[in-house]
C-alpha cells in the first residue's frame, strides 16, 4: 500500500465497527508499472464494479472480489488481496489514464473503493479491475466527470429511481435504464429490503423466478445485511445499470428498517437487539457497496455541480434527523369515528418538528444561497408536495388497508363505500371547480375538509417545510421524490399559496404501488387516478400502478421530465412506455 501512496480517505470506528474507507488516488502516486498483464478470465468479480459521485474532476470507483483457497491459503488474518484497476479513455485499455494497486480486506467484505482525482471535466472513462495470482478480470466499466462551468454542454440527463425490492419482481427497470441516454442514475433510496422471506413484496411470482429474499430471515446482523447487498448486486441488470452509469446514491429506510427516523423504526422490536446497533450495522455495510463522498459517512447530504445548468442537492430526510413520525391513531377515536382535530393540528403545526434537522437544513440553506446555476435540484426521498386529500376518503382508505393486512383483501362493504365516497367526492369537487352555486355547504364542507394522506412524508413535517421554501424563495427548484411507488407531478406551494417550485416523483423499480394499498383492480385504476388529481388541489399527474423510472432533462432554461414505464416485471423480455412528458420553465 505505502509504495502506491494510497491515502485512506476515512476509517471510522464507531461501536466497534469498521466503516469501509475510500482510499484516495492523487495524480501522482499511481500509474506505476505493474508488469507484463496475462491474460486473464472474467470470474471472482461476481458483485461486479461500480462509479459513485462523479464530480468534475473526480469519480469513485468501486468492486468486490470473492476470494479463493488459493489466495487465502497464503494469507495471514491481516493480509489483504492484491487487486489492480486501470483508467482508460478508451475501451481496448490501449490508452491508460490512470492505474493502480489497492488491497481489499476481510474486514470490509473484501470490497474496495477508490475515490480518483485530478481528472479533465466532461469527460468519459472506461474502467477495470484484475488479479493477478488468479489471472481474474471484472467486467468493462463506463463512468464520466461531471461538465465544468466553462464546458460546452447543452443539457443535462438524470435518470432517478427509488425503492427496489427483489422479492417483488425483476429489475427490467435497471436494464432500461443501462441503456438509456441519461448521463447519471440518481438512487433516491430504498436499494435494498430488510423483510424476510414470505414478507412484504412476495407475491405469485418471487418462487418462480427464484427471487426469495437472502438470508431467509429479515436482516439484523452485519453478515445479514451483507448477504442481502450481494444478492441484490448478482442480478444481472442491476450490474449493467451500474456498469453503464455512475450512480449518486442516498438512502431511505429500508436500507436499515421500514420506517425508520432518528431514534427508532416502525420495524425494529426489541426482541432485535439495539436500534442504534443495528442503524450502524446498517451504514456500515452500505458505506461498503455504495460508497458517497463524505467525511462522515452517517452524513450522506452533499452537492453536486452539473457546470453552470443545475446543483443537485442530496439529502438525507430519514435518518440523521428526523423526528418520529406522528400517526392518526394517537388522535383517532375508534369508538366514535372521530378525529380529535385541535390535538392533531397542535402536533402537525409543531415548530420544533424535524425532517432534517437543524444541521442539515443550515448546511442546505447555504449551499441553495450560493449556487449561481440556472436550477436548484433536491434529490431527496419522501414527498414534499402537499398531498391533502378529503378526510371522509382518507378514513375509509384506511379501513381498506386495514382488511388487507388482515384478511388479505376488502370486503364488499368497504369496496362499495369506497367507490360510492371516490365518485359523490369527485363529482362535488369538479363541480366547486366549475363555480357551481347550487352546491350545498355541507357537499362543500365534505371536498374542502383535508388531511395529509402520509404523514410520513413533508406533510407530517410542515413548518421545516416552511422553512425550506423560504430558502428557496427566487430560485428555479426541482424537487426529486422516490419512496412512494408511484409517479407524482405537483406544484410546490407555501403557506400563502405562492409557487416556489415543481415536485417529480419517481414510480418503484418493482415495490408495488397505490393499486396494491387501497386494493384496486386494474379496471378501477385510471378513474381512481383521474379522481386523485381533481380532489388534490397541487396534484397535476399520477400513475398508481406501473413500475418504472422517471427521467428529468435539463437545460439552461427547461426541465423536462419523462415518466418511463416497464410493461412486466414478471418475464425478462420487456416492453418500456412513456407515461407523461411535462416541461417546466
Amino acid at each position: 500500500m505505502d509504495r502506491r501512496k494510497f491515502f485512506e480517505k476515512s476509517l471510522l470506528v464507531t461501536g466497534g465497527l469498521i466503516l469501509a474507507p475510500i482510499y484516495i488516488s492523487c495524480n501522482d502516486d499511481d500509474d506505476l508499472p505493474i508488469g507484463e498483464i496475462p491474460d486473464l478470465t472474467t470470474d471472482n468479480f461476481f458483485e461486479g464494479l461500480a462509479s459513485f459521485d462523479p464530480t468534475q474532476t473526480s469519480i469513485i470507483l468501486w468492486t468486490r472480489f470473492t476470494p479463493v483457497s488459493k489466495i487465502m491459503s497464503k494469507l495471514s488474518p491481516v493480509e489483504g488481496i492484491t487487486l489492480n484497476w486501470q483508467l482508460s479513455i478508451d475501451k481496448t485499455f490501449e490508452k491508460v489514464l490512470r492505474s493502480g494497486e489497492i488491497s481489499a480486506f476481510a474486514e470490509n467484505d473484501y470490497t474496495v473503493a477508490i475515490d480518483v482525482q485530478d481528472l479533465p471535466s466532461n469527460e468519459k472513462f472506461y474502467y477495470r479491475f484484475f488479479n493477478i495470482d488468479t489471472k481474474t478480470v471484472s467486467v468493462i466499466g463506463e463512468t464520466i466527470t461531471l461538465p465544468g462551468v466553462g464546458d460546452a454542454v447543452a443539457d443535462v440527463k438524470l435518470a432517478v429511481c427509488s425503492c427496489a425490492n427483489f422479492a417483488a419482481g425483476l429489475f427490467n427497470t435497471y436494464g432500461m435504464m443501462a441503456n438509456s441516454d441519461a448521463d447519471v442514475i440518481v438512487h433516491l433510496g430504498d436499494y435494498i429490503y430488510e423483510y424476510g422471506e414470505g414478507e412484504y413484496g412476495t407475491n405469485e411470482n418471487t418462487v418462480a423466478l427464484n427471487r426469495v429474499h437472502s438470508p431467509a430471515n429479515e436482516i439484523i446482523s452485519l453478515e445479514d445485511y451483507r448477504s442481502r447487498y450481494k444478492q441484490y448486486r448478482s442480478d444481472k441488470q442491476l450490474q449493467l445499470a451500474h456498469q453503464k452509469k455512475p450512480f449518486i446514491c442516498v438512502w431511505d429506510d429500508h436500507e436499515v428498517t421500514n420506517d425508520a427516523y432518528k431514534y427508532g423504526a416502525e420495524n425494529h422490536q426489541e426482541n432485535e437487539g439495539s436500534y442504534e446497533a443495528r442503524k450502524q450495522r446498517a451504514i456500515q455495510v452500505y458505506s461498503e457497496f455504495l460508497p458517497i463522498r463524505s467525511t462522515d459517512p452517517y452524513k450522506i447530504y452533499r452537492s453536486f455541480d452539473f457546470g453552470s445548468i443545475l446543483s443537485l442537492h442530496m439529502l438525507d430526510t430519514r435518518i440523521i434527523g428526523r423526528d418520529k413520525q406522528i400517526s392518526y391513531n394517537t388522535f383517532f377515536d375508534f369508538n366514535t369515528g372521530q378525529l380529535d382535530g385541535d390535538a392533531f393540528q397542535e402536533a402537525l403545526l409543531n415548530p420544533n418538528r424535524t425532517l432534517l434537522g437543524a444541521e442539515q437544513l443550515t448546511w442546505l440553506s447555504g449551499s441553495i444561497s450560493g449556487s449561481t446555476s440556472s436550477w436548484q435540484v433536491l434529490g431527496q426521498q419522501v414527498l414534499m408536495g402537499k398531498m391533502f386529500m378529503p378526510a371522509e376518503l382518507l378514513i375509509i382508505l384506511g379501513r381498506v388497508v386495514a382488511e388487507i393486512g388482515a384478511a388479505g383483501s376488502v370486503t364488499p362493504e368497504t369496496t362499495q363505500a369506497f367507490q360510492d365516497s371516490l365518485a359523490q367526492l369527485t363529482d362535488i369537487k369538479s363541480r366547486l371547480i366549475a363555480g357551481d352555486v347550487t352546491l350545498t355547504t355541507e357537499e362543500i364542507t365534505r371536498v374542502r375538509t383535508v388531511l395529509p394522506y402520509n404523514l410520513d412524508s413533508w406533510d407530517g413535517y410542515f413548518t421545516e417545510r416552511e422553512q425550506l421554501f423560504a430558502a428557496l424563495a427566487g430560485k428555479k427548484t426541482v424537487c426529486l421524490a422516490g419512496d412512494t411507488h408511484n409517479a407524482w407531478h405537483s406544484l410546490l406551494k407555501n403557506a400563502s399559496g405562492e409557487e416556489v417550485g415543481v415536485e417529480f416523483a419517481t414510480p418503484s423499480v418493482t415495490s408495488p404501488g397505490f393499486e396494491e394499498f387501497a386494493g384496486l383492480p386494474d379496471n378501477q385504476i385510471s378513474g381512481f387516478e383521474a379522481s386523485l388529481q381533481t380532489l388534490i388541489d397541487d396534484l397535476q399527474y399520477t400513475d398508481s400502478s406501473r413500475r418504472g423510472y422517471l427521467k428529468v432533462a435539463f437545460t439552461s432554461s427547461t426541465a423536462e421530465a419523462k415518466w418511463i414505464f416497464v410493461d412486466t416485471i414478471a418475464q425478462e423480455n420487456y416492453t418500456e412506455t412513456i407515461g407523461n412528458t411535462i416541461t417546466y420553465s
